[in-house]
């Protein structure tokens, strides 16, 4: 096993002056599942490619362990990627597929089918040892992706989106079935992916992506409770975080009604966020217009407009922005009415209207 260090590592693809992935200083430990995550042209998959060594580096450097593969060629890395498209031989068997790599390094015939097997146990393959792909379920096929990378008995995994060809339920139970098959292997994992959903169920920690920059790495309940800045809190978190900007007045940001002390060298206006669990219904308040309820039998979710004139979206431009507010599933607002909330001392975090980072 081993850990993945970046040190101030950095990609520029031709033809462009912002780079993909800008100084990268990130450290996977030894046996770690680490999530990348973040919209789509952030930065992530570039990553894993750096890593995997399908993109040069251009300046900084990647070691695995204490070695610098920075240089080193991919097939020496000692790293096995698991594609988002499987990337299975479609005239192999399962087993042939399994064991391909294994046959081209020269693995002894006997070595190679003891592993295979093994890899099957682990992923509940057997019966479909001698079947073709295209025999095969998309989860199917996914685990016989991740049984090709386990028999190489390599010292990092790295899985570029994985799940995403897959339906939702099915999702759902092959990316359980990855963390749990990760932390019985102990195989340093590098996983990426856009869906921060899976990103918070996943991973030992999360590193967080925005523009080739790192905005912040930490566990998943550490990144919901202290976001470092406003779009780490947007991100992370399902339904996000309501964020707002709101004048302050007499030391208060005013959303409506509702005053939420703030730090005196805050200025004139701050960004207000509140997750749609840490709004409580109240007689008076900040006012939402309701537009939309969604009702799923456990929950119930408002989505609507500020009512209140003094406030607006932190991020203007952001289309579609909403309000989200949980409510009680068994009295559920109408659509078109107005409803008042008040916001939980410790669900509240400020954030600087400029800069977006926390105050």
């Amino acid at each position: 096993m081993a850990s993945v260090v970046f040190e101030a590592a950095s990609r520029i693809y031709p033809g462009t002056t912002a780079p993909a992935v800008d100084q990268l200083n990130l450290t996977v430990n030894d046996g770690e599942f680490l999530v990348l995550v973040g919209p789509s042209g952030c930065g992530k998959s570039t990553s894993l490619r750096m890593l995997a060594g399908l993109e040069e580096v251009d300046t900084g450097r990647i070691l695995i362990g204490d070695r610098d593969v920075t240089n080193v060629a991919p097939k020496d890395r000692d790293i096995a990627m698991v594609f988002q498209s499987y990337a299975l031989y479609p005239h192999m068997t399962v087993a042939e597929n399994m064991g391909f790599a294994l046959k081209i390094a020269g693995t002894p015939k006997a070595e190679r089918e003891r592993r295979v097997l093994e890899a099957a146990k682990l992923l509940d393959l057997e019966p479909y040892l001698e079947r073709k792909p295209k025999a095969l379920s998309g989860g199917q096929r996914q685990r016989v992706a991740m049984g090709r990378a386990i028999v190489r008995e390599p010292q990092v995994f790295l899985m570029d989106e994985p799940l995403s060809n897959l339906d939702a339920k099915l999702r759902v139970a092959t990316r359980t079935q990855i963390a749990a098959l990760q932390r019985r292997l102990g195989i340093t994992t590098v996983y990426v992916t856009h869906d921060q959903v899976e990103a918070m169920t996943m991973g030992d920690r999360v590193a967080v992506l925005k523009d080739g920059l790192l905005q912040q790495v930490d566990t998943p309940r550490n990144l919901y409770d202290n976001p470092a800045n406003a779009f780490v809190a947007g991100f992370i978190g399902s339904p996000a975080m309501n964020l707002l900007n709101a004048p302050i007045v007499s030391g208060k940001a005013m959303l409506g009604d509702l005053g939420i002390a703030v730090p005196a060298s805050a200025g004139k206006e701050i960004t207000v966020g509140v997750r749609p669990e840490g709004f409580t219904p109240a007689s008076d308040g900040f006012h939402v217009l309701v537009e939309v309820v969604e009702e799923l039998g456990s929950d119930a979710f408002v989505y609507g407009k500020p009512a209140d004139t003094n406030v607006k979206f932190a991020n203007a431009n952001e289309e579609g922005a909403q309000i989200i507010v949980r409510w009680d599933p068994k009295n559920p607002p109408k659509e078109g009415s107005t409803i008042a909330v008040s916001a939980q001392a410790s669900a509240v975090h400020l954030f600087n209207s400029n800069t977006g980072e926390r105050i």
